[in-house]
């Protein structure tokens, strides 16, 4: 049959099925292959745009699958892009239009008053409801790009990347816990994340926060200040000699000790605390991610919440002198909100500060296990809200594709925790550093057994 002949392109208006086939086969078409029902039935040069249009997406959609097969981190590092999210939105939104013109075309095409008058409502909505589906969608999804443009140039900087030391990516995790009642932030959560830049392999540290006698390299501005370590005889220019004070002194009475930190995309409060964990550790630590603990209750809420298993009741406190309990989060698998899980990492009633560092890694551990694609994107609005206000991280922008890539292999893996508590024989009134670093190079590089020999 000739094009001529078509009735596709020249139907029999006068027969009513034969006008109703076609409208579903140009409703059809528009779906399947958008461009095409103008291409056979209307306008060529609309048909033209809409047919190179999507051959285009789908020539994309293949290439970055493609490359997701072999080099997700690509993928990743372009899609971490405020530029290429740009890009991407702008594209969604002329899809999204062209979409809207070519179904509105197409039914203008099936000539609705030719069919047979029973089929005329679902031609017209399967039309209208592809659009609806596929127009909203793109639509969606520049709104997405362009949120996540902004969430990711408010929270993470412009700066080069640093390479791996000793094949590890070292992150200093802290948990920044501000209040009415104390003057400046205290990290109550301090934690070392060392990961390995080629399986993913994870160790973290846990270090509490009473550690006393925190020693500084030679390199940190705090060694000259404290070369016997940080409140060696009770030597502090604050309150309490302790690691988490090493915020707060630098912070409120000596920022001038590193000029350059703001500059840096960090504080100086933060970057003494990373020379105070380098000390401890022994590990350099290329990167650091401060989580505001109260702002933290707004992203678990925003990502619905999550689940733990209780050990035994923990109480919730009435008041900041945490002696007034309010009610208690009972023993057994909670689900808790936000409010209800910043308290189980907080609660100090009838426990101690090692008790708050494992119900800190276990809600760590629970909010990443939540951050997946479908919860974050179904909820993406208020997770980037809230993630903005929460987190702030010397972690460059260009380093975060390669980072979400590592950190898919290091949920297939099992993380090793190494807390520097007394039940791992660390005194932190009295802490052997030789003792806690040769413990972190053993969890880092574990010792191999040699074969018998016979």
């Amino acid at each position: 049959m000739s094009l001529a002949d078509s009735p596709i392109r020249y139907p029999d208006t006068g027969s009513r099925p034969i006008m109703t086939r076609r409208g579903w086969w140009l409703v059809g078409l528009n779906i399947l292959i958008p461009g095409s029902a103008q291409s056979l039935a209307g306008n060529h040069r609309l048909g033209r745009l809409g047919l190179g249009a999507t051959l285009a997406l789908w020539a994309l959609v293949v290439v970055a699958f493609v490359t997701w097969l072999v080099a997700p981190a690509v993928v990743y590092t372009l899609a971490s892009n405020s530029i290429v999210l740009w890009l991407i939105a702008i594209a969604a939104v002329f899809y999204a239009v062209l979409w809207v013109v070519l179904t509105f075309d197409t039914l203008r095409l099936v000539r609705l008053v030719k069919t047979v008058p029973a089929a005329r409502g679902g031609i017209a909505a399967l039309a209208i409801a592809a659009m609806v589906l596929v127009s909203g969608g793109a639509a969606y999804g520049a709104y997405v790009a362009t949120t996540a443009s902004g969430f990711l140039s408010s929270v993470f900087v412009a700066g080069p990347s640093e390479p791996p030391v000793d094949g590890r990516y070292n992150v200093l995790l802290l948990g920044g816990d501000a209040g009415p009642d104390r003057e400046g932030l205290r990290p109550d959560s301090i934690r070392v994340v060392s990961i390995d830049a080629e399986t993913g392999q994870a160790v973290t540290i846990g270090l509490p926060r009473d550690l006393t006698n925190v020693p500084f390299d030679e390199s940190s501005p705090m060694r000259a200040t404290y070369p016997d370590g940080y409140g060696a005889n009770g030597v502090c220019d604050v309150d309490v000699c302790q690691l988490n004070s090493i915020y707060t002194e630098v912070e409120l009475k000596s920022p001038e000790r590193y000029p350059d930190a703001v500059a840096e995309g960090s504080e100086p409060g933060i970057e003494a605390m990373r020379d105070a964990a380098e000390g401890i550790t022994g590990l350099t630590i290329q990167y650091y991610v401060l989580i505001d603990m109260a702002g933290f209750q707004q992203l678990i809420d925003a990502l619905g919440g999550v689940t733990v298993e209780v050990p035994h009741d923990v109480p919730i406190h009435a008041d900041e002198t945490f002696t007034t309990v309010a009610e208690w989060i009972p023993a057994g698998e909670q689900h808790l909100d936000g409010y209800h899980a910043l308290w189980y990492a907080r609660s100090r009633h009838g426990t101690s500060d090692y008790d708050r560092m494992a119900r800190q890694l276990q809600i760590q551990e629970a909010v990443l296990a939540q951050f997946n694609a479908a919860n974050v994107l179904s909820k993406f609005q208020d997770v980037a809200a809230a993630g903005s206000q929460v987190v702030k991280t010397d972690v460059p922008q260009s380093m975060l594709g390669y980072f979400v890539d590592l950190a898919g292999k290091t949920r297939e893996l099992p993380i090793v925790d190494v807390p520097l508590v007394p039940d791992n024989g660390v005194d932190p009134l009295d802490p052997d550093y030789e003792a806690i670093r040769q413990m972190i190079e053993t969890a880092l590089i574990p010792p191999t057994t040699e074969p018998d020999e016979g």
